[in-house]
């Protein structure tokens, strides 16, 4: 068996704090990811051993097919409606909990999700606290079509933020482009450092070709961040930390 390394360890502390929160009777987003991997499974883990009632809404193909392997119940979001939890990784969280989400590609699913819930959960290693956000590529999903005059014109807003040079890669996957659950490609801009990501993100989600972007502002209420030792800390956005046994 192979031995835990201490990202696994940490983002596994994580879920299982996450996964405490959930309640009998609630409506879950569950997100994607590699943390979100751990989320689900410690999520079937109860719902197997304390005969737990969820409705759950799954924010990409994978994960949804994960949690039924796992025999949890996935419905679609409109069937559910409004949610009382998501429980999501991130690649980013900065000291607002303001996140940059994407890396798994389902930042568009990942978005409604969230903002169709309650609350928003965000599990994590103490890799992805940052003071600033940025450093982290931010995935920008945008539609097949003209998507190269897609990419001169968030160059443009880039240069106009004081930005400009950055490079915007198309994201690849087994040497194709990589397309999300809903057939769209992803430019992953390597800005290293967003002084004002409210500006960015509203100036990117104005660019027609541009479905949605991975900055998630104001959305996140907690986030758990998991340790090598398996101890966890809850990060709030008024700043604060609190350590949790």
């Amino acid at each position: 068996m192979t031995e835990a390394s201490p990202a696994d360890i940490a983002k596994n502390a994580a879920a299982e704090a996450a996964v405490a929160l959930v309640e009998d009777g609630m409506r879950l987003g569950l997100g994607t990811g590699s943390t979100a991997v751990f989320m689900v499974r410690r999520l079937a883990e109860r719902v197997k051993a304390e005969g737990l009632t969820l409705r759950c809404a799954a924010t990409s193909k994978s994960t949804a097919e994960l949690a039924e392997s796992l025999g949890l119940r996935i419905e679609a979001l409109d069937e559910i409606g409004w949610l009382d939890l998501t429980l999501d990784g991130a690649d980013e969280v900065d000291p607002d909990l303001n996140l940059i989400k994407g890396a798994g590609g389902a930042l568009l699913r990942e978005k409604i999700v969230a903002m169709a819930s309650d609350r928003m959960v965000v599990m994590a290693d103490g890799s992805k606290v940052v003071d600033v956000l940025g450093a982290f590529h931010l995935p920008v999903e945008v539609i097949e079509f003209g998507w190269q005059t897609t990419q001169a014109l968030i160059a443009r807003v880039l240069d106009e933020q004081g930005l400009d040079h950055r490079p915007i890669l198309l994201r690849q996957s087994d040497d194709a482009a990589y397309r999300t659950d809903e057939g769209n490609l992803i430019l992953d801009l390597a800005l290293e450092r967003i002084e004002d990501p409210a500006r960015l993100s509203a100036a990117l989600n104005a660019i027609p070709g541009v479905v949605e972007n991975g900055l998630f502002l104001h959305i996140c209420d907690l986030a758990i961040i998991g340790r090598p030792d398996g101890s966890v800390a809850e990060l709030t956005a008024e700043g604060s930390e609190e350590e949790v046994e």
